[in-house]
């Protein structure tokens, strides 16, 4: 994927609220803290996802239902706003005249609570050996991916994982099952290992990451599948546990504390049944619409809800931190970004991931981001 060049460009949007479904209260201050070219890149790659669908194929739910020729016309039409981008005061005019502001809560867009995840260099190998004993599995020809349709005032569809047991379907196997009874293991579904089983536990927080081989090559590696159990939070537990606070609760407080207790660990993995299956790509990471995610731009959210691919923009605070990882400040942030992610643990119109690129300065930060911001999406009018 490679780094990007974050540049303070000082772009100004005014979009007056009313009719756009902003609400009420005056003009709002758009101001986009990153370089243009990683916009341009990252809308591209939803175009790509979005012609490869019909034009009335509904690509998301919330406030109402979206077309991807909606999603499509929008983002094209902010791209052929490019030659006013110096132009703030003729750029906004244009943007207020074609474009529908929508808070992704439906009220004011506020309070949206943004988290942030990486793409981990890992060391692995693509043989097991006494070193390389923890398994990355791709998805397993016995599961079953349907769907769950419940009828009523108001139908919905849930995709639902299981595996036939005799003549039953049941749900697949949990974290536990998996790599604590080692029910998988030597079915022929392994594709690499790691010697970190912390690193791996992570890796499936974070869904894709790049084994580092040992002859030095770099893989890229992306999830696949999820075994369709529900997500669980360690830190939550460890919260309720009483055995750190909620102040210093990090992605980095989270790996210290399963190193000094490894007595806990399995139990702890045990509790988030969530398990991710992976398979290699040529270029990654991919996001839920499979085009690369940028950093940066690329946002998830929850797939029930919001329009694939759309334009948004967002605004919160990023984390500072120091060369030892520790969080010393935040600083605001807003920009524009693009749907293209979702989520097991990104639940709701109040929740939003932020990907944050590659490396361990990327995880540093994505690790600390928990702050609140807003969220709004512009699709052009009808």
């Amino acid at each position: 994927m490679g780094s990007f060049k974050r540049v303070w460009v000082g772009l100004f949007f005014f979009l007056w609220a009313g009719s756009s479904g902003a609400g009420e209260g005056g003009p709002l201050l758009f101001k986009d803290d990153l370089d243009p070219d990683s916009l341009q890149r990252a809308i591209h790659r939803s175009l790509e996802f979005l012609q490869r669908l019909p034009a009335d194929r509904v690509v998301g739910e919330w406030p109402r239902k979206f077309t991807s020729g909606e999603v499509r016309e929008s983002l094209l039409s902010f791209l052929g706003l490019k030659d006013l981008w110096k132009s703030p005061e003729s750029l906004a005019r244009a943007i207020h005249s074609r474009f529908d502001l929508f808070p992704s809560d439906g009220n004011d867009g506020r309070d949206v609570l943004f988290t942030g995840y990486y793409q981990p260099l890992i060391a692995g190998s693509l043989t097991e050996s006494s070193e390389y004993r923890f398994p990355l599995y791709r998805k397993p020809a016995d599961m079953i991916e349907a769907e769950q349709v419940t009828l009523g005032s108001q139908p919905s569809v849930e995709k639902i994982v299981g595996r036939l047991e005799e003549d039953r379907f049941v749900p697949y196997y949990s974290r536990h099952e998996i790599d604590g009874l080692g029910l998988l293991k030597g079915k022929g579904y392994e594709v690499a290992w790691v010697k970190d089983p912390v690193e791996l536990f992570f890796l499936h927080i974070q869904g894709s990451g790049i084994l580092q081989l040992e002859d030095g090559r770099r893989l890229n590696i992306n999830y696949a599948a999820s075994n369709g159990r529900p997500y669980r939070s360690i830190g939550k537990v460890l919260l309720e546990r009483g055995k750190i606070s909620e102040a210093e609760l990090s992605m980095t407080r989270l790996r210290r504390y399963l190193r000094e207790s490894p007595e806990e660990r399995d139990t702890l993995f045990a509790a988030n049944e969530t398990y991710i299956f992976f398979r290699f790509v040529k270029e990654g990471p991919l996001g839920s619409l499979e085009v690369p995610l940028t950093p940066g731009r690329s946002i998830a959210t929850d797939s029930r809800l919001f329009p694939k691919g759309a334009l948004a923009f967002v605004a919160s605070r990023r984390p500072l931190s120091d060369n030892a990882g520790n969080a010393v400040g935040w600083r605001p942030f807003s920009r524009f970004v693009v749907n293209q992610d979702t989520g097991s643990a990104i639940r709701g119109s109040k929740r939003v991931d932020l990907y944050f690129g590659s490396g361990e300065r990327a995880g540093i930060d994505a690790g600390h981001m928990k702050s609140a911001g807003q969220l709004y999406f512009l699709i052009k009018k009808k």
